[in-house]
């Protein structure tokens, strides 16, 4: 996936503009900070963290539960806005961005695939998968198509026009990762995304998310506490004392 098409002027108010500073550099975090109130007690999960990403790279989140992972996976993912600090995407600091403008550019160049994978039970496969791209403002056919597409490209050919409900728990969690990835995202971010899943579909996950990795060129950030799906990362980090640290 050639990163320099994405985030071009366009022309609408609401587009995403961002400056390139790299065909590599994708995102930057500088000086950030998050805290949360708990019972009238401030408690800081995030303090002056700095941290790039870069295109094609593959980076595990590891540590104890209630370190801030999660936390710092939301905020790359601009799920969740910093107290003060930067989030900068090829140039520009996208949490200067209105609401409206940040939804629109979370939908387009961030996918997310999480534990729990958040289908909707009323719609197949393809429905499912195709969300994203109608949200973006695509025709139903050229949804359905890149839906189709990557469904098939996740080992579900057969089940495309399956209700959610009627699939395996390692087939939900493909479709979740197809829909994730049917806009062809800057930035893959999972959290615990085999949490769920017996060995087998773990594995499976694992390949497709390594294997997908290598041919969309697409960055790769998961959290998780599976040391064997870390091991593969070209970086694994955590978050000790409030800062986010390379530990390989």
């Amino acid at each position: 996936m050639d990163s320099s098409n994405h985030f071009s002027s366009g022309s609408g108010a609401n587009e995403p503009r961002v400056q390139e500073l790299s065909p590599n550099h994708i995102i930057a975090v500088r000086n950030l900070y998050k805290s949360f109130n708990s019972s009238g007690s401030l408690i800081e999960i995030l303090k002056d963290v700095n941290f790039d990403l870069h295109a094609g790279e593959t980076v595990a989140i590891v540590g104890a539960s209630g370190i801030g992972k999660s936390t710092f996976l939301h905020i790359l993912g601009t799920l969740d806005r910093p107290d003060s600090g930067t989030l900068r995407v090829q140039g520009e600091d996208v949490f200067l961005f209105d609401n409206e403008k940040l939804a629109k550019f979370r939908n387009e160049y961030i996918g997310f695939v999480f534990q729990f994978h958040h289908l909707l039970p009323e719609f197949n496969a393809v429905e499912n998968v195709m969300m994203p791209a109608l949200i973006k403002g695509q025709g139903k056919q050229k949804a359905r198509q890149a839906a189709e597409a990557i469904l098939v490209r996740v080992g579900l050919k057969n089940r495309l026009n399956h209700m959610v409900g009627k699939l395996s728990g390692g087939e939900q969690q493909r479709v979740a990762l197809a829909r994730a990835l049917v806009l062809k995202p800057l930035v893959l971010l999972a959290d615990e995304p085999t949490g769920n899943l017996d060995r087998k579909n773990s594995d499976q996950v694992h390949d497709l998310l390594l294997g997908l990795n290598q041919e969309f060129r697409m960055t790769l950030v998961v959290v998780t506490h599976n040391m064997e799906l870390a091991a593969y990362m070209s970086k694994t980090v955590t978050i000790i004392d409030g800062q986010v640290t390379e530990t390989k």
